[in-house]
C-alpha cells in the first residue's frame, strides 16, 4: 500500500509540496498513522520530495522523515474523491513530461509509466476558498458575456451606418470614387483624357501648317476630328467622366495625326507653330485676367438691389413715422471714459448692425458698452432708424452725421483739400483715364468710391471726434466679433498709440508693398522690411495720441503726397506712416484677416479668433462672397426683421 504525504500551510493561499513514496520506498501498513512524528527514529524513512523552483522547473530532493514537522500528514489516495484522483493523474502526466533532475536527485528513465506511481492531487480546499473560486468563475463568465454582447452591438451599429451611407450614393452617375487622398490615385487613371487633350493641341498645330501649304483636305480632316474630340471630352476631369465614344475618337485622331506627321512634319515649322500658339494663349490669358479684374471691381462697387431697398425703406419710415424727433438716451454714457467705447464709421446699415449685434452678444457686461456710429448725410436717417427700432441689448448707441462736424473742412483737412483740386477730379472723374477693361486692375482699383469718402479718413481724427475719451476701439464694418473684447482695454500698449495685429508673413505685407521706396522721402525715413499691420480692429490710446500730435503727422505726409507719388490712395499706407514705431503688436488671435479674398484660410484660426475680418472684394453681403465663410457673418443678421423680409434679404 502506498501513502501520500501532504503539507498544509496555514495562512497561505497555496499548498505545500507533495511528498510521495516512489518505487524505492516501501511504507509499512503501520504508516497509516496521522502524524509523521509518530514514527520512531528506528523507523526513519527516506522520502523523495518533488517541488517547483523559482524558474518553474520540477525539482526532486531527498529528505528524512524525522526532519518533517507535525503539519505533514499521510493520506491514503484510495480515500480521495474520484474527481481529485482524475486531476491527480493529469498532474502525474505533466510531472513525467517536465521533470528535471537536481544535484541530489535520482533520474528515472525506464520509458514507461509504472502502475505504482503514487497519486498527486491538490489537498481539499476550505469551503470559503471554494466559494471564492466559484465567484471568480461566475464573474469571468459574466464579463465574457458582456463583452460578446458589446461586440454584437458595435457590429450592428457599423452595419447600419454603412447601409445609411450607401443610400446617399448616386449610382446612376458615372464617377471615380476613391477613399484615399488624391496622392494615391493611380497615376494613369486620366491617361485617355490627357492623350486626347494633347492630340487636340497637335491637331491645331498641324491644321495651321496644312492651311499654310494649301492642304485643304487634310486641314478639314484635322479640324473635324479636333471638334469631335472636343465634344467627346466636354467638361470631363477624368477618364471616368469621358463620353463612351472617347476612346474610339482618340484612335481615329491618332490615325489622322499620323497622316499629318508623314506629310507635313518639319521640325522648324512645328517649333515656330507651337511658339505662336503659346504666345496667342498667353495674350488670351492676360486679356481674361484684365477682364476678370474689371468685373470683380465692378461687382464689388455695385450695391445689390435688396441692399438699396433697405436704407430707402428705413429713411421713409424715419420721417413718416416721426422718429426724427426722438432724442438719444443715456447721453451721460457717451462721454464716460470708464466705459467701453467703440467707433464705427460706415454707410452700410446691414453691415453695421452685424458688428453691433455680434459685439453685444459676446459682451459680459453689455450695459457698459457704448457704440459711436458715424455715417454720411445720405444714410443718416436710415442708420438712426434701424437702431431706434432695433436697439442693441442694454448697450448704448449713438448715430452721428459726418456733415455735422463743422470743424472738418478743407482748410483743416488735407484730404478734403486734395479732393477739391482739379488734378484729383481729373483722376477720378474720367477725362483722360478710361474706366474700361483696358484700364487694368490697378487703375480701376484705386478709383473705388470708398477712397473718396471722408468716412474712410475720419479714423485719423479720433481725438477731435471724441475729445473726452481716453481709449477707444475702432472697428470696420466688415468684421464679425466672436469673443468678449473688453480685455483689450487692459492691454499695456507700452507708450504706443495704436494696438493692432501685424500682417507680415515672411516677405509679405511689409512696408515695401504699400509705399514707393524709389522716392527718397520714403526710403530715407522708413524701413522697407518693417512689418505691416491691419486696420479693422485697433485699440487707440487717445491721451498718447494727443501728446504725440498724431493728426499733425498725418496731415504733413498727406500734403507731401498730393501728387500720389509716395503711395496710392487709401487709408492704410498713410496709417503705416503715421503710426510708424508707434504701433504695439497684439496677439494674432485677436484679429484674423482675409475672409474677403482668401478661400484657403485655416478653419481653426477663424473659429478661435476674437474678430474675423472680411477685408477684400468678397464681402459677405455680396454674391461674390466666399460661401464657406458666409455662416460666420449671417448668424448675426436679423433675418426675421420685417424690413429685411420686405427687401427680400434672406439667408
Amino acid at each position: 500500500m502506498y501513502q501520500t504525504l501532504h503539507h498544509f500551510e496555514e495562512n497561505s493561499m497555496s499548498f505545500g509540496p507533495c511528498i510521495t513514496a516512489n518505487d524505492a520506498l516501501r511504507v509499512q501498513d503501520t504508516a497509516s498513522a496521522t502524524g509523521v512524528n509518530n514514527y520512531s527514529d528506528e523507523q526513519d524513512i527516506d522520502i523523495i520530495a518533488t517541488y517547483s523552483d523559482t524558474s518553474g522547473a520540477i525539482r526532486i530532493s531527498r529528505v528524512k522523515m524525522r526532519d518533517l514537522s507535525a503539519s505533514w500528514v499521510w493520506e491514503n489516495p484510495m480515500d480521495v474523491h474520484h474527481d481529485q484522483s482524475t486531476s491527480s493523474e493529469t498532474v502525474v502526466d505533466s510531472f513525467q513530461s517536465g521533470i528535471r533532475s537536481g544535484e541530489n536527485a535520482e533520474h528515472y528513465s525506464d520509458g514507461h509509466q509504472d502502475d505504482r506511481i503514487p497519486y498527486l492531487y491538490n489537498s481539499s480546499m476550505s469551503p470559503v476558498k471554494r466559494m471564492r473560486q466559484i465567484a471568480r468563475k461566475e464573474r469571468r463568465d459574466l464579463r465574457t458575456a458582456q463583452l460578446i454582447q458589446q461586440d454584437k452591438e458595435t457590429d450592428n451599429q457599423m452595419a447600419q451606418a454603412a447601409i445609411e451611407r450607401s443610400k446617399s450614393l448616386d449610382t446612376t452617375v458615372k464617377r471615380k470614387y476613391n477613399i484615399w487622398r488624391r496622392d494615391f490615385v493611380h497615376p494613369h487613371s486620366d491617361s485617355i483624357l490627357k492623350l486626347m487633350q494633347d492630340q487636340m493641341i497637335m491637331a491645331k498645330a498641324y491644321a495651321s501648317i496644312a492651311k499654310s501649304k494649301n492642304e485643304s483636305e487634310l486641314y478639314s480632316a484635322l479640324m473635324a476630328h479636333s471638334n469631335a474630340s472636343q465634344i467627346a471630352v466636354g467638361e470631363a476631369h477624368s477618364d471616368a467622366e469621358l463620353h463612351p465614344s472617347a476612346l474610339d475618337q482618340a484612335k481615329a485622331m491618332g490615325h489622322i495625326l499620323s497622316r499629318a506627321k508623314d506629310k507635313l512634319y518639319d521640325c522648324d515649322i512645328v517649333a515656330r507653330t507651337f511658339r505662336a500658339m503659346v504666345q496667342s494663349t498667353e495674350d488670351k490669358v492676360t486679356a481674361m485676367r484684365k477682364k476678370t479684374a474689371f468685373l470683380i471691381q465692378l461687382a464689388a462697387k455695385t450695391i445689390p438691389k435688396r441692399l438699396q431697398c433697405l436704407p430707402l425703406q428705413l429713411a421713409a419710415d424715419y420721417y413718416i413715422q416721426g422718429y426724427y424727433s426722438k432724442q438719444d438716451l443715456d447721453k451721460e454714457k457717451l462721454e464716460d471714459p470708464s466705459l467701453y467705447h467703440y467707433a464705427i464709421f460706415s454707410d452700410n446699415v446691414l453691415a453695421t448692425s452685424v458688428v453691433v449685434n455680434s459685439t453685444v452678444l459676446h459682451a459680459k457686461e453689455p450695459e457698459k458698452h457704448v457704440f459711436h456710429v458715424v455715417t454720411d448725410k445720405l444714410n443718416f436717417a436710415a442708420m438712426r432708424m434701424w437702431f431706434l427700432v432695433n436697439p442693441p441689448m442694454k448697450a448704448t448707441i449713438q448715430v452721428e452725421n459726418i456733415d455735422d462736424f463743422k470743424w472738418l473742412n478743407s482748410s483743416y483737412c488735407s484730404v478734403l483739400r486734395q479732393l477739391e483740386s482739379a488734378r484729383t477730379k481729373e483722376y477720378y472723374f474720367k477725362v483722360n483715364h478710361p474706366t474700361t477693361v483696358s484700364a487694368g486692375e490697378d487703375n480701376l482699383k484705386y478709383r473705388n468710391p470708398k477712397y473718396l469718402s471722408m468716412l474712410n479718413h475720419l479714423r485719423f481724427y479720433l481725438p477731435e471726434v471724441y475729445p473726452k475719451l481716453d481709449k477707444i476701439l475702432f472697428l470696420d464694418d466688415d468684421i464679425v466679433v466672436q469673443k468678449d473684447l473688453t480685455p483689450l482695454w487692459s492691454v499695456d500698449l507700452q507708450g504706443m498709440v495704436n494696438g493692432a495685429v501685424e500682417t507680415c508673413k515672411e516677405s509679405f505685407h511689409r512696408f515695401d508693398k504699400y509705399l514707393n521706396f524709389s522716392n527718397p522721402k520714403i526710403s530715407e525715413n522708413f524701413d522697407p522690411n518693417a512689418c505691416g499691420w491691419a486696420f479693422g480692429m485697433n485699440i487707440f490710446d487717445l491721451k498718447e495720441w494727443k501728446k504725440r500730435n498724431i493728426t499733425g503727422i498725418y496731415h504733413r505726409w498727406q500734403d507731401m503726397n498730393e501728387d500720389r507719388t509716395l503711395w496710392k490712395l487709401g487709408s492704410l499706407p498713410p496709417g503705416l506712416i503715421t503710426f510708424y514705431n508707434l504701433t504695439y503688436p497684439l496677439d494674432r488671435g485677436w484679429h484674423v484677416l482675409g475672409l474677403g479674398y482668401d478661400p484657403a484660410l485655416n478653419q481653426s484660426e477663424i473659429e478661435n479668433a476674437a474678430v474675423i475680418h472680411y477685408n477684400g472684394n468678397y464681402k459677405p453681403w455680396l454674391d461674390l462672397a466666399v460661401s464657406k465663410y458666409n455662416s460666420y457673418w449671417s448668424r448675426y443678421v436679423m433675418f426675421d426683421n420685417h424690413y429685411l423680409q420686405f427687401c427680400d434679404i434672406r439667408q
